[in-house]
């Protein structure tokens, strides 16, 4: 019985399994450090998941594809029973999983949107870690540095090409103060902006009027910057309450 254990624990650190072990650490050490390339982005504007959260979601989904790689290998190869596995439906569970922790980083506020690039950028991440785990090196160390390019430079070329900035205004006025939406409209108009159909959403409490409704630039030179506009806000008759902020996603 001590010969059988001492045989079964020794097959855990046979030639064949320290080789299928040192393969899967050159896998998840190069998963890890492409997560933490892409993650760089976000920790360096501040972001709530940064290298360390890319860097474990990468290593993870490498680990979980490489292993479904080495069945014959699993406990010490002595399986009582055969393991016949479909890696296709590991990276299937792995793509759900993301899903759900992209979703944790959502965050919606009005008609702000917020994370979104966070949440597309850690199933990116996954899928880094996939392509190591299958063996495609060279695509995962591209997919790695175009997701941390798109991140970095597509902003700035954002900036670059004409766009139309947009904001979201939240006004609330007065008791008994009743504002006219055609004047509203060329109020917008006169700055630059006007209000986006399907945006305006009004309710009123206490007899106080609330309107809430998205600005959408005419283009960003004609456009007033939004520090003037809370200016003009704050000056308006009838206003006893308003917030504005860009609408971003």
């Amino acid at each position: 019985m001590t010969q059988s254990f001492s045989s079964y624990f020794m097959s855990f650190w046979s030639a064949a399994e320290l080789h299928a072990n040192a393969i899967i650490f050159l896998n998840l050490t190069g998963a890890m450090l492409l997560g933490f390339v892409v993650g760089y982005e976000r920790s360096y504007h501040g972001r709530a998941a940064g290298m360390r959260t890319y860097g474990l979601v990468c290593m993870a989904s490498a680990a979980l594809v490489v292993i479904s790689g080495y069945p014959d290998f699993w406990f010490g190869s002595r399986a009582l029973y055969p393991v016949n596995l479909d890696p296709s439906r590991t990276i299937q569970g792995i793509v759900t999983g993301i899903g759900f922790l992209g979703a944790g980083v959502i965050m919606r506020e009005g008609f702000t949107i917020s994370g979104l690039t966070t949440a597309a950028s850690l199933w990116a991440s996954s899928a880094i870690g996939v392509m190591v785990g299958v063996g495609f090196y060279a695509a995962a160390i591209l997919l790695a540095f175009l997701s941390a390019a798109c991140m970095i430079w597509v902003s700035r070329l954002e900036a670059w090409l004409p766009s139309r900035p947009a904001v979201a205004i939240t006004m609330q006025f007065r008791k008994g103060f009743i504002p006219r939406e055609d004047a509203m409209r060329k109020m917008a108009l006169a700055r630059g902006y006007e209000i986006a159909t399907g945006t305006l959403n009004i309710s009123c409490k206490d007899g106080r009027t609330e309107w809430r409704f998205v600005a959408v630039g005419l283009s960003r030179k004609l456009a007033t910057r939004i520090s003037e506009l809370s200016l003009e806000l704050g000056a308006f008759d009838g206003m006893e309450f308003y917030q504005i902020a860009h609408a971003r996603n």
